[in-house]
């Protein structure tokens, strides 16, 4: 099995402009960014999609919504910013390590058929 784009960005062997980085998950730009403001949290261990975590994952998946808190306070829109997973093709995830989109700036439009009250 071959790696991931993702994976090849966390082993340095193809360059990103890696925004943040602890030794559990890095942050970048999604390099087609649907706002001014569009990051991915990666987690370094390959997780294909969030469906497939396990319960040993529930600490890192916790980390990984601190460090969107912690950019979205960063680059300033801790106070409107939306939080995508795909999960699965069919949900538009195109790279199977799992990744949480962080997007903000402006009025994001979400599908409507998403958004319930």
């Amino acid at each position: 099995m071959s790696k991931t784009i993702f994976q090849r960005i966390i082993d340095r062997e193809i360059p990103s402009e890696i925004l943040y980085e602890d030794e559990l998950c890095i942050v970048i730009k999604d390099i087609a960014p649907k706002a001014p403001v569009h990051l991915l949290v990666i987690p370094k261990k390959l997780i294909s999609k969030l469906s497939e975590s396990s319960e040993e994952d529930t600490n890192l998946l916790g980390h990984m919504l601190k460090i969107v808190r912690e950019m979205a306070r960063n680059y300033g829109i801790e106070e409107a910013f939306n939080v995508v997973i795909n999960n699965g093709e069919k949900a538009g995830q195109t790279v199977f390590h799992l990744h949480i989109h962080v997007l903000g700036g402006n009025q994001v439009e979400l599908p409507s058929e998403l958004i319930t009250d």
